[in-house]
């Protein structure tokens, strides 16, 4: 796994594309690692299920929907992490910006675009989850989520008819990450050029 300087060093030199929302509603996620012993870990949370939110019961990095009230999409990242798991990232060294995605909902305003921004936290605590967003969060090596083993062919409940790359991160009936993370995962791994293993459904082409 690329250290710590390195993740500092590439993330820097990386240039983010930034998609203009043009009216569109939008989203922030942080991407919150940390050192435990000698290696890297990530935060994941877990969403409570919630009837109507797209997102419910995914695994997902912590934000949420940008508020008025927010100067920026980072501060709506940092503030949404401290809602949901109690992180503060105030003194936490601000590593850069992946590129912009979109997801749903579509609806008549169009698909919303989701920026992350990614964090070194030296100093952590325990995570004090907010029950109503989040039904679970915790850390994970880093160098796990680039196991071929840990790589499968996802079919989320809601679309059983269709197939999505997902990773293992834990129970492999609720801890998986797909979808928009997965995505995110892609860049982050791609911009410290660490790529992530190729997708299981390219594998496995008849």
């Amino acid at each position: 796994m690329p250290s710590l300087e390195q993740i500092r060093s590439q993330l820097a030199r990386t240039e983010p594309v930034v998609v203009d929302p043009g009216g569109r509603p939008t989203a922030a996620v942080a991407v919150v690692l940390r050192e435990q012993g000698s290696r890297a870990e990530l935060l994941f949370i877990e969403r409570a299920k919630h009837e109507g939110d797209p997102w419910s019961g995914q695994m997902a990095f912590p934000g949420g929907r940008v508020d008025s009230a927010d100067a920026s999409a980072r501060h709506t990242a940092e503030r949404e992490t401290f809602e949901e798991v109690g992180v503060s990232l105030a003194d936490a060294e601000y590593l850069g910006r992946l590129d912009d995605q979109e997801g749903r909902p579509a609806g008549p305003a169009g698909a919303m675009v989701i920026s992350a921004h990614a964090y070194w936290l030296e100093h952590t605590g325990p995570l004090v989850l907010d029950e109503r967003e989040v039904a679970s969060a915790f850390w994970f090596p880093v160098a796990d989520l680039l196991d071929p083993e840990r790589h499968i062919d996802y079919r989320y409940p809601a679309f059983k008819e269709m197939h999505f790359p997902g990773i293992v991160v834990g129970d492999p009936d609720r801890h998986v990450v797909w979808g928009l993370t997965y995505r995110f995962l892609e860049i982050f791994f791609a911009a410290i050029d660490c790529p992530l293993p190729p997708r299981w459904s390219d594998l496995h082409k008849v």
